[in-house]
């Protein structure tokens, strides 16, 4: 039976692969829509950077589905790290003590915080015009978080800031969506004005929605973080 399975999944693949190319394009027309890219995403969107425009403008309903597929993950990973676990012995037999950071770590954790989050903020703020955006801002705003653990045992996250922060980010993102469908006739129609090309206030509604992802993004991967932290230092 499992063989039968296993040669069921293997032909649906191959007949998928075999279809798949079946239909992709060769000579000019292959790099059709990427020249449309190239020759109408600044018109388009108002984003000098295209990658941005492409993931938020031309498939931004895709990021939709990124983020949440990110948000599953985070949801998964802490309800499994939050379910009991047998214990064996007595508590302090099962209990590991992790060895404390050095002077230097702790201090400069600290320090390098705040600006770490600003910079983060600035990656995601900034991502239709330079590289970056909200997936690579969110990351770097969990990193400040990751530092603080790694310089100090104690340290620990409210996760009621976090619960807020990533739910209102997600409600950004489907409310700006929404209000592109009813002004422009479909889901995260890009709505807002252009601006001026290179300007920080240009290209739409991109830098709101960056700023929700950036936010989403950040909480998400900073709860993950401190979900494991604190699993671990309680075993």
């Amino acid at each position: 039976m499992r063989a039968f399975v296993s040669f069921s999944v293997l032909a649906l693949i191959v007949v998928g692969l075999a279809l798949s190319l079946s239909h992709v394009p060769f000579g000019k027309d292959r790099m059709q829509v990427a020249n449309y890219y190239l020759d109408h995403g600044v018109a388009d969107t108002g984003a000098t950077n295209l990658v941005t425009a492409v993931v938020l403008n031309y498939r931004a309903l895709d990021t939709l589905g990124e983020v949440t597929v990110l948000f599953i993950a985070s949801l998964g990973l802490g309800v499994f790290l939050s379910w009991p676990k047998k214990k064996e012995g007595t508590q302090e037999e099962g209990k590991r003590e992790l060895p404390e950071a050095s002077l230097i770590v702790r201090r400069g954790s600290q320090f390098l915080f705040p600006l770490i989050i600003l910079f983060g903020g600035y990656i995601f703020l900034h991502g239709h015009l330079t590289p970056g955006g909200g997936f690579q801002g969110g990351s770097v705003i969990a990193s400040a978080f990751l530092l603080m653990f790694l310089g100090n045992n104690a340290y620990r996250l409210r996760h009621t800031p976090l619960t807020v922060t990533e739910s209102l980010a997600g409600i950004t993102f489907v409310v700006v969506g929404l209000i592109g469908l009813g002004v422009g006739g479909y889901f995260l129609n890009n709505f807002l004005p252009k601006g001026s090309m290179f300007s920080l206030f240009s290209a739409g509604v991109i830098p709101i929605l960056y700023s929700a992802i950036g936010l989403k993004v950040g909480a998400e991967l900073s709860g993950i973080v401190a979900n494991m932290f604190e699993s671990r230092s309680e075993r």
